[in-house]
């Protein structure tokens, strides 16, 4: 039986009304389609933890700027339900703008410190919609549990935030970044890359690591770790940085000095398309005097 397609609000809440009234826990993978192996690993995980999955599919107009790619982002609705029926998805909702928003909307979530810098200078406003979405998204759906991949950590940050903030009854789970064998982080945005820019893509891991690396042989200093980063991409005529920094894992704002558990996060332009990334980074103990 092929995975059932819903697209409006009274459609998704018939079909999980039988599985919420008998208690079942639900799980929500939300996505903007054009599916990988990262939101693969994201469904397993689910299917693992939850009674019902569901795969929301939505390419949000409102989290795309000025001169994005909203108009060229890949679109695949029906290999992506054979994907998501492939790996035990119970429904997928896929609403239309209608659907999302039937009005213009006039009340939206103002994201606080964890969408500052980063993504949110390069993409301002972006959060703000992320947030207002996702927080939809789970209204719609009414997860116990949904999952979201490591790889987007600002992200990650802002939805966790909102929903401590705001009580959402939802465990927010995190799932680590999908690689490719050569260690490129899974994203629809890697279809853009001609096969030039994809070997050229494989820089910004090359440099998160080196940055990590730094890190580990004691370094406390972020420019020393951002200076083995950029110097990495610097290696590579294809890459221009977006941005590189060390920041906290909680409120993603750089740190003046890397002690305990940080992350580098990075994003870097291949061509025309921006790829971002992170790697986590234990500071070692510095050693107690005697």
């Amino acid at each position: 039986m092929s995975v059932e397609a819903i697209e409006d609000l009274d459609g998704l809440r018939t079909f999980l009304g039988p599985a919420r009234s008998k208690g079942r826990v639900i799980g929500l993978v939300p996505t903007m389609g054009a599916l990988h192996g990262g939101h693969g690993a994201l469904i397993e995980r689910a299917r693992a933890d939850c009674d019902r999955v569901i795969v929301s599919i939505y390419v949000n107009p409102t989290q795309f700027g000025t001169g994005e790619d909203l108009a060229r982002y890949p679109r695949r609705l029906e290999d992506d339900l054979a994907f998501c029926e492939f790996r035990g998805v119970d429904a997928v909702f896929a609403p239309t703008d209608a659907v999302m928003y039937p009005d213009a909307l006039h009340t939206w979530v103002e994201p606080g410190v964890e969408a500052q810098g980063l993504c949110g200078e390069s993409r301002p406003g972006h959060f703000r919609a992320v947030a207002t979405i996702v927080l939809k998204l789970i209204h719609a759906v009414g997860p116990s549990r949904a999952y979201f991949g490591e790889k987007d950590l600002q992200q990650l940050a802002v939805v966790r935030r909102m929903v401590a903030d705001f009580n959402v009854p939802v465990e927010i789970v995190e799932c680590p970044t999908h690689r490719e064998p050569d260690g490129l982080a899974a994203s629809s945005r890697n279809g853009y890359l001609d096969s030039g820019e994809r070997e050229a893509a494989r820089v910004l891991y090359r440099a998160l690591r080196a940055a990590r690396q730094r890190i580990a042989d004691g370094g406390r200093d972020p420019n020393e770790a951002l200076g083995a980063a950029r110097a990495v991409i610097a290696s590579e005529p294809m890459a221009r940085i977006d941005y590189i920094e060390v920041v906290g894992p909680e409120d993603m704002q750089p740190v003046p000095r890397i002690q305990g558990t940080v992350r580098v996060a990075g994003a870097v332009w291949i061509g025309g398309t921006r790829l971002i990334d992170n790697v986590r980074c234990e500071a070692p103990r510095e050693a107690q005097p005697t």
